[in-house]
């Protein structure tokens, strides 16, 4: 009865301060609307970033990070290492608007050692003009 007890307590003590896995931000609605133009309170017309959009930003900064290096590679900060890493894929089903013109993207990228990172990005601006604000590994 008192290993019960005991296994009971702490089962009940230790399970809520377990973290829960963490998750890639997700929106309220999953599906982003097509590029289309709405009027802002200063009458300017801007449009909505559809996924195709975050995707192709992503892919040019990549892209254009990687003519920047001398070994054609993405170079990111982890810990005290430099990581030297080739794109994948982006996950396209992942990629979403967080509101306030901020949108993420999650791609998978492998170093030079064949250690395949999960990179997350997030992002700002509008299509075509898109600019990489934070990364993490």
């Amino acid at each position: 009865m008192v290993t019960r007890l005991i296994i009971a307590l702490s089962v009940t003590v230790l399970l809520p301060a377990m973290p829960l896995p963490a998750q890639h931000p997700r929106p309220q609605s999953q599906q982003l609307p097509q590029i289309t133009t709405r009027p802002t309170q200063s009458g300017i017309q801007t449009k909505e970033v559809s996924e195709a959009d975050i995707s192709a930003g992503i892919k040019r900064h990549i892209a254009s990070d990687t003519k920047k290096s001398s070994d054609r590679k993405f170079h990111v900060k982890y810990g005290p290492k430099d990581l030297a890493l080739d794109l994948i894929k982006v996950h396209n089903d992942r990629l979403s608007s967080l509101g306030g013109g901020k949108y993420f993207a999650c791609v998978d990228m492998k170093a030079t050692d064949g250690t395949i990172y999960d990179i997350d990005f997030f992002m700002t601006g509008q299509p075509s003009s898109m600019r990489v604000t934070e990364t993490s590994v």
